[in-house]
C-alpha cells in the first residue's frame, strides 16, 4: 500500500558531530562565564567575531542607541550564551578587558620570516632573564600555530589597551579594546587547548611597568648629543651608538646582542667617571629603538649591561 504523498515528514535532525560540536564549544563558552570572563561569538572555525560590522548596524535592537562593538556585547549571562550557540558551532571569544584579564600572545615566526628567527616564547624568557624574573606560572593556552597564550589578571586600578610588538618581536597583549579565543574553539589549524591549567597569576609588576611606559613616537628618535664626559669617552659613545644603528639589518637577536656587546663597552667610561650614566643610557637607547627594538627591549638590556659592568668593571689605570 503507497504512502499519501501529502504526508509530511519531519525535518532531518542535525548530523550528530555538528550537533556535539555546538555543545562542545556552549561548554566552553559557559565555563568562561562562570570565571566571569565575557564572551562573543566568533564564526565557526575561525577567529573573527560573529554578527554585523560597525558600516552595516541597523540601529535597532541592542544597537538602538548606537553601534555596540564585540567587546560592548560580550556577556556571561547563560541565556544569552544559550540563544547565540543554540544553532552554529560558534568559536568562543573572550572580551579580555571587562574579564579583567591582560594576556599576553607568544606567537611563531611567519613562513616567509629568515630562518632561525626568535618565536615569541623565546623573546619572553629573554625578556624575563633581562629583568631578572622568574618565567610566570599562570594559566596557558596552547594555539593551532604553535604559539602559547599566557593568562593574567590586570592590576586594580590599571587600564592596560592591547600591544602589538610592544614587548619584543612576535608577542602581542590583549586587554580593553580586545578579545582572545578560547580553549576549546577551532580552526583550520588545529585546536585551541588548555597547556597550563594553572590558576591564573596576576599580572608582574615588572610586566604592567613594561606595558604602561609611554609609547615611542613613529619616528626613530634622534640620537641625542654628548655634551660631558672626557674626549675619549664622548668618542666611545660615539663610535658604539653608530655600531647599534648599523646593525639594523640582522634579526632582533643579533640587535640586542651588539646593543649589549656596545652598551658593555662605553659602560667603563661611566664606571671611570668619565661620562654620566644618563648620557650613555639616553644616546644608547635612541640608537638601539631606531633599530626596530623595542623601548622596553632596549631599556632592560642596556641596564643590564651598565649594572654589570659597573659591578666588575677595572680601575682605569689597569685598563
Amino acid at each position: 500500500m503507497t504512502q499519501p504523498t501529502d504526508i509530511r515528514r519531519a525535518p532531518a535532525a542535525p548530523p550528530p558531530t555538528v550537533a556535539l560540536e555546538t555543545l562542545h564549544l556552549l561548554a566552553a563558552a559557559l565555563l568562561s562565564a562562570e570565571r566571569a570572563w565575557p564572551v562573543i561569538p566568533l564564526h565557526p572555525n575561525a577567529k573573527r567575531p560573529a554578527g554585523h560590522p560597525e558600516r552595516s548596524c541597523p540601529g535597532t535592537g541592542r544597537c538602538a542607541r548606537g553601534h555596540r562593538t564585540p567587546e560592548q556585547r560580550a556577556t556571561t549571562d547563560p541565556d544569552l550564551i544559550h540563544a547565540a550557540w543554540a544553532n552554529l558551532p560558534y568559536n568562543v571569544g573572550i572580551a579580555t578587558g571587562p574579564a579583567g584579564l591582560l594576556v599576553v600572545d607568544l606567537d611563531v615566526p611567519k613562513e616567509e620570516e629568515p630562518e632561525g628567527a626568535p618565536d615569541g616564547a623565546t623573546s619572553f624568557k629573554a625578556l624575563c632573564e633581562r629583568a631578572d624574573e622568574p618565567y610566570p606560572y599562570t594559566y596557558q593556552v596552547r594555539t593551532p600555530s604553535g604559539g602559547r597564550h599566557l593568562y593574567f589578571t590586570a592590576p586594580r586600578g590599571m587600564t592596560l589597551k592591547c600591544s602589538v610588538k610592544r614587548l619584543a618581536p612576535h608577542i602581542d597583549t590583549r586587554a580593553w579594546g580586545g578579545y582572545i579565543v578560547a580553549a576549546g574553539s577551532t580552526t583550520p589549524q588545529g585546536a585551541y587547548a588548555v597547556a597550563e591549567a594553572a590558576p591564573v597569576a596576576l599580572l608582574p609588576a615588572w610586566l604592567a611597568a613594561l606595558l604602561t611606559e609611554p609609547a615611542k613616537s613613529a619616528e626613530p628618535p634622534a640620537l641625542a648629543p654628548v655634551r660631558d664626559g672626557t674626549k675619549a669617552a664622548r668618542t666611545a659613545l660615539e663610535r658604539e651608538c653608530a655600531v647599534v644603528r648599523a646593525a639594523s639589518e640582522g634579526g632582533p637577536n643579533g640587535r640586542n646582542a651588539t646593543l649589549h656587546k656596545s652598551a658593555c663597552k662605553v659602560a667603563r667610561f661611566v664606571a671611570w667617571g668619565h661620562i654620566s650614566r644618563h648620557t650613555v643610557e639616553e644616546a644608547i637607547q635612541a640608537a638601539g629603538e631606531s633599530t626596530g627594538l623595542s623601548a622596553a627591549e632596549c631599556r632592560t638590556t642596556i641596564r643590564s649591561a651598565m649594572e654589570w659592568i659597573l659591578a666588575n668593571a677595572t680601575p682605569r689605570e689597569a685598563a
